[in-house]
């Protein structure tokens, strides 16, 4: 076990970085040697179907090493913060009653932030109808009528974000009180080890540029084609990354090197936002992977870390 043997210390290792930089290699690699299991922290792996687009680990890779929090959830189901929180502290008990150290690995920074700051949040389901009255405001005016229901909130929310507007408004209107008196954190009591993986942007570049080859030779136009019969090409998550390219094409709006090109480009925009909310992050540790050594060096901080438990 190179110089460490479970059982642990209660504490958690998470593992973060942009899309494509190896996160889940080196996961799988750190995993069997701490003989332990990794808990994904990816908003689109949760749901079941929406496996060669999100590059979810194999069944291979799923054999070697126990994986947790894929396939969750049903496609035309919501899965809030709130519910994958609830998930994987519970994972995360289970885990320190069994003296293992879990890995949280991911590129979803919300997801991620929910466990290792502890985000306090008001679980409030997704209200249909209420979501229906809100959207047909209009944005600019419900909007307005979040500056006067929670000030606090509305300043915290672009005025075209749509998506946390609605939220916001539905947790007022659900609850009574507004969603930023409802919102804190309370940090885990045990230490985490917080490492991000850093890549020079050309590199990164080549290499989503060959893992959206790859999706593609593996069959990605299938898998988008039987979520849409199965579930309607209305389907929201069939909006998203590298989905809503393949569906522009089977509609007959692009041709299939356009859809690729198209995933490409928004793959590495994509990248670059994921990069940016973890270089705000605080206390997260960088290993760049263009140098040669860097997993044993992460390897090496993972030892170090565990011996000062």
């Amino acid at each position: 076990m190179i110089g460490l043997t479970p059982p642990f210390s209660p504490a958690l290792i998470a593992i973060v970085g942009a899309t494509a930089t190896g996160k889940s290699q080196l996961a799988l690699t750190l995993a069997q040697r701490l003989q332990t299991v990794i808990l994904t922290a990816d908003s689109r792996q949760v749901y079941r179907g929406f496996d060669i687009g999100t590059a979810k680990p194999t069944a291979q890779e799923q054999r070697q090493v126990p994986h947790y929090l894929l396939d969750i959830c049903d496609p035309q189901e919501t899965l809030t913060l709130g519910n994958y929180q609830d998930q994987a502290q519970g994972l995360i008990a289970q885990s320190h009653d069994q003296g293992q150290v879990p890995l949280l690995v991911g590129g979803t920074g919300l997801y991620v932030k929910s466990v290792v700051r502890g985000l306090q949040m008001p679980r409030v389901p997704p209200q249909p109808d209420l979501r229906s009255q809100l959207t047909g405001l209009g944005q600019p005016q419900g909007y307005g009528l979040l500056q006067q229901v929670d000030p606090t909130a509305a300043q915290r929310i672009h005025p075209n974000d749509r998506v946390r507007t609605l939220r916001a408004l539905e947790v007022f209107y659900v609850t009574g009180r507004p969603l930023s008196a409802q919102q804190g954190e309370t940090p885990p009591p045990y230490p985490i080890l917080h490492l991000g993986l850093a890549c020079d942007r050309t590199l990164l570049r080549q290499r989503i540029a060959h893992r959206t080859a790859a999706l593609f030779e593996a069959g990605f136009v299938a898998e988008v084609e039987g979520l849409g019969q199965r579930y309607g090409w209305d389907l929201p998550l069939l909006d998203t990354l590298g989905y809503g390219e393949i569906r522009q094409f089977l509609r007959g709006d692009l041709s299939l090197p356009q859809a690729q090109a198209l995933t490409l480009q928004h793959t590495c925009q994509f990248a670059k936002r994921q990069d940016t909310w973890f270089r705000s992050v605080p206390d997260l540790e960088w290993f760049p992977i263009d140098e040669a050594d860097w997993v044993d060096r992460v390897w090496h901080r993972v030892q170090s870390f565990l011996q000062q438990l």
